[in-house]
């Protein structure tokens, strides 16, 4: 993961600097997400990865895919396609959403609760965490019975462990 990370980085700078110049962050990050998709599917990464097919076959296959793009667009799956990287585009979309809910004051975080949180707990989880933060965020809930209580938030590479059994596993440490 973390080589993927390394080789998806220039790309990463270079589709988010094209897409400030067009001012079109979301119609990038929209690409992204479908590229990903793509990739996802194990007949399209077959295909990518077949030492068979040649780079050219495979651009045109990414583009009709793909779907309506600006040239800038076309030309970075061009690229992808010629260097080999289109195995990365996952990293490469996960990196750029990053950047993009930086440069827009936002930040995406997901939290983990053994239960349902109703809206109340959630308004109250995102006041905090704007404030700790000083962004905008948009909260993604889901239920994790393993949990059995408390809660964890995790925000790109950072997480707060509230969970009980991590404090389980703490006390049980220190116990030891």
């Amino acid at each position: 993961m973390s080589e993927a990370n390394t080789i998806a980085r220039p790309y990463v700078q270079a589709a988010f600097e094209a897409a400030q110049k067009q001012g079109n962050l979301k119609g990038w990050s929209d690409m992204m997400k479908d590229l990903s998709e793509l990739m996802a599917n194990e007949d399209v990464r077959a295909v990518v990865t077949s030492p068979r097919v040649k780079t050219s076959q495979i651009e045109e296959l990414m583009l009709q895919l793909a779907g309506t793009l600006n040239k800038e667009q076309s030309n970075f799956i061009r690229i992808l396609a010629q260097s080999g990287r289109l195995t990365v585009v996952p990293e490469i979309a996960q990196l750029f959403e990053l950047l993009r809910a930086e440069a827009e004051k936002s930040a995406q975080v997901t939290v983990s609760s053994a239960f349902a949180l109703n809206d109340e707990q959630q308004m109250k989880i995102a006041g905090a965490l704007k404030a700790r933060l000083g962004t905008e965020v948009k909260l993604s809930c889901t239920v994790d019975k393993a949990l059995l209580g408390g809660i964890v938030i995790r925000m790109g590479d950072k997480v707060i462990d509230g969970s009980a059994n991590t404090r389980l596993a703490e006390l049980a440490y220190a116990l030891a």
